[in-house]
């Protein structure tokens, strides 16, 4: 397995409020239309579970496999050409301060993984920066 971790970030929330965001996907309907379009196509979700199409690797899909409440929200994909397990920890360190870190492990085998280690590692750094800039 291949490990990517994002840089740490800070939500100026509690953490209560940020889990309960986090937890349940079905709240991505309240930042939808800040998914840019002209990247990623299709995108359905429920409170478990998120779809989307990525150009040029396809439809992929993450559930929530467990949730551990206020701490981690632990993703794995059932419909990606590589396998993808994907971690979000959250820990309050004041009263509106809380960080987030978000870690992507891949089983990429040694062919792939210099093509799709830095666009793997570009878009977890991305996607922390969003979730960390989101309305809790």
């Amino acid at each position: 397995m291949t490990e990517f971790v994002s840089e740490i970030k800070t939500i100026p929330y509690n953490e209560d409020r940020v889990y309960a965001m986090l937890s349940d996907l079905s709240n991505l309907e309240r930042v939808k239309d800040r998914i840019p379009q002209d990247k990623i196509k299709d995108f359905e979700f429920d409170s478990d579970s998120c779809s989307f199409a990525v150009d040029p690797v396809g439809k992929i899909r993450f559930e929530i496999v467990e949730r551990e409440p206020n701490k981690t929200i632990k993703f794995t994909t059932t419909n990606s050409p590589v396998p993808l397990f994907l971690w979000i920890q959250l820990k309050q360190v004041e009263e509106a301060d809380t960080r987030l870190k978000m870690t992507i492990r891949a089983d990429l085998n040694p062919f792939i993984k210099p093509m799709v280690s830095k666009p793997l590692q570009d878009a977890l750094d991305k996607i922390s920066t969003v979730i960390a800039s989101l309305p809790y």
